[in-house]
């Protein structure tokens, strides 16, 4: 029999083809089942043509694994190959009889076969020392075998077959020092291979396998049990996936199993999002957002996306495109047959449609949050407690630019007591109804009345105010929301560490500016007050440049306070990096030494206020100490650790002890 060169440019290519397109070797099964899938869909469509009878019920894969042989067999009863289809397809590299088809069918509805790029039989080579194709073609009387060690040749002759279809037969590799072949041939591996990659080709995929069961007659009353071998007919794979029947024949609990079964979860999702879709792209998604964190999210070894499949084939384990980070906690699967694939089909040309998809999906996710937070807010602040802090995570990161897709699902502790939306601590906010009429009136009726304009601008709220620290009960006792609550103005508490990053990269919510209760300004003041309080301070200057020369550059000044209305003295800051801001990055590794300008206020209606000015003109040395007590005490406040807590103390008891 004389052997044939291949038709490809050199030997050089096969090699290449066989030992570097894939990355992994286990692929080859997934090539040759879903060759196997394209001839069977080629007979089928020939059936429907010339009305032959024949449906997809009547057709399958099969698989057989023989141990002692070192043979894995895939066959199908599909279309079959006749000797010149297979020098053309086989002969040829990366010449795609399945390409031909669909480009010869394209204007036919459900053309859906897998191959496109002819070099995924090839993938065989990978594992076995010799691959034997048998094939007839449907409504031939002859049969013919393709024979080949790999890139040495091939040879093509007349056999026997029994019935239409093709037959692969690979003589597996044996064992390497680093490649265990051997596992190609056992039935738990092959199993989950057909599940990883091909768990909903349209046909059935079958192998015998063997089980044990009782023999007849045996084991009556628990005793004398004998059992014997029987061999059973397995469907390995589930045909029809889930995500491609109706919303309307599926329960939430079958919803439910395939996450847990799919997604190795053992607890059930707390959302699920089906989703098809047409048309720009088209494509089915089934996502699922986990009830709980995975317990290595936050780990360098978590790695998110979702499953990508190509017409039921899978693709990719973990797709990232798919998924912006700030949803990265989202699990499931695409299936699109609109993908560009690259030539191993393992991974994907990152093209516009992948991108099309890909913010479709996020809108998905995002339009089911939104949904679920007006529907059902029990369960979104389950969700929000578990993931919020990824979006949060999402403005921060991206510098405000997705402000706009996220600040609507975040929800932050207010002082009213529970979580508030921005959105609806925004409807609270004083002012904001007036505001909004007054901006539907003409600019002449509102010059008609400027007195009652004047009193509304009075009472106005402008800036949604928030507090930080490290819990509620600690924000609440904080002095600097001392003004701002006897104002009756809400304030929204920052408790997670990327909240006030978070902030300040959105600047405002509607064109109300967020402000910190220990910012420089509240906006609280009346002229009058601002001028009274600005006397003050300078009749007092020598007194606060003493204490701050005395804090030795601990404080940038000190100053009269407007915000505080019992307490004696809080800290606040100027710039862009606040107190709060100092303590998250004081604490991560590696950190630099951030340090905000820090403010030391005093209030003007304490009785400490009036104390210090006797001390100034009568003991400047205490008055240095109690500046410096009054500085530490802010510290604590603030819970921020003091630099020498036995110098405090002493101080602490030398004053008592006077």
């Amino acid at each position: 029999m004389e052997q044939k060169e291949f038709k490809a440019e050199s030997k050089r290519l096969l090699e290449m083809m066989i030992n570097s397109i894939y990355t992994h070797k286990e692929i080859f099964l997934r090539e040759l089942i879903s060759n196997a899938s394209d001839a069977l869909d080629k007979l089928y469509f020939k059936s429907m043509e010339e009305n032959l009878g024949l449906t997809r019920a009547d057709m399958k894969i099969k698989l057989e694994a023989d141990k002692d042989a070192r043979t894995l067999t895939i066959s199908d009863n599909g279309i079959g190959m006749t000797a010149d289809e297979l020098e053309n397809n086989l002969g040829t590299i990366a010449q795609s009889g399945s390409f031909e088809f669909k480009r010869d069918n394209e204007k036919t509805e459900d053309v859906d076969v897998i191959g496109q790029f002819g070099v995924g039989f090839y993938s065989a080579f990978m594992v076995a020392k010799k691959v034997t194709v048998i094939s007839k073609p449907y409504g031939s009387d002859k049969a013919f075998m393709w024979q080949s060690e790999g890139a040495d040749g091939y040879t093509v002759s007349e056999a026997e077959k029994d019935e239409n279809g093709t037959t692969i037969t690979l003589e597996i590799k044996e064992n390497a020092e680093e490649e265990n072949y051997d596992e190609y041939l056992q039935v738990y591996k092959i199993r989950e291979l057909v599940k990883r990659y091909s768990d909903y080709i349209r046909y059935p995929i079958v192998m015998d396998t063997e089980h044990e069961k009782l023999k007849e007659g045996t084991g009556k009353d628990g005793v004398d049990a004998e059992y014997e071998k029987e061999t059973v007919t397995e469907t390995l794979n589930s045909q029809i996936p889930v995500w491609k029947k109706a919303k309307s024949e599926l329960k939430d609990e079958e919803y439910n199993q395939f996450y847990k079964d799919k997604f190795y979860d053992y607890t059930d999702p707390l959302l699920h999002i089906h989703t098809k879709t047409e048309g720009t792209a088209t494509y089915s998604a089934l996502l699922y957002i986990p009830e709980k964190v995975p317990y290595d999210y936050y780990s360098k070894n978590f790695e998110k996306g979702l499953q990508l499949y190509s017409s039921g084939v899978m693709i990719m384990e973990k797709c990232a495109d798919l998924l912006p980070d700030y949803f990265s906690f989202v699990k499931g699967l695409v299936d699109s047959e609109d993908l560009s694939l690259n030539i191993s089909r393992e991974m994907l040309q990152h093209d516009r449609q992948l991108k099309i998809i890909a913010k479709s999906v996020e809108k998905s996710i995002k339009n089911e949050l939104k949904k679920c937070l007006k529907n059902d807010r029990e369960k979104y602040e389950k969700f929000f407690e578990a993931f919020g802090i990824q979006l949060k995570y999402g403005i921060y990161e991206s510098y405000g630019m997705n402000k706009d897709e996220l600040q609507d699902l975040l929800l932050f502790k207010t002082s009213n007591g529970g979580t508030t939306t921005l959105s609806e601590y925004y409807s609270r906010m004083k002012g904001v109804k007036a505001e909004e009429e007054n901006a539907e009136n003409s600019a002449e009726a509102a010059a008609e009345n400027p007195a009652e304009n004047t009193a509304e601008a009075a009472d106005e709220q402008k800036y949604i105010y928030f507090a930080s620290g490290s819990s509620v009960s600690r924000i609440e006792s904080l002095p600097q929301t001392e003004r701002v609550r006897d104002k009756g103005f809400e304030i929204l508490y920052l408790t997670d560490n990327v909240d006030e990053f978070c902030l300040q990269m959105m600047h405002d919510y509607k064109g109300k500016e967020f402000k910190s209760v220990s910012a420089d300004d509240l906006g609280l003041e009346t002229e009058e007050e601002k001028e009274e309080i600005k006397k003050e301070q300078e009749d007092n200057k020598p007194l606060f440049d003493y204490m701050t020369e005395k804090l030795g550059g601990k404080v940038k000044s000190v100053r009269l306070s407007q915000r505080l209305k019992n307490h004696p003295v809080c800290i606040t800051s100027e710039g862009m990096l606040s107190v709060e801001m100092e303590k998250v990055l004081s604490a991560m590794p590696n950190a630099e030494n951030a340090k905000a300008e820090k403010i030391l206020e005093i209030n003007p209606a304490h009785a400490i206020f009036q104390k210090l000015k006797v001390l100034y003109e009568n003991d400047k040395d205490k008055a240095g100490d109690y500046a410096d007590l009054l500085y530490n005490q802010a510290l604590l406040i603030e819970g921020m650790p003091i630099e020498n807590p036995v110098e405090f103390s002493n101080k602490v008891c030398e004053i008592m002890a006077k």
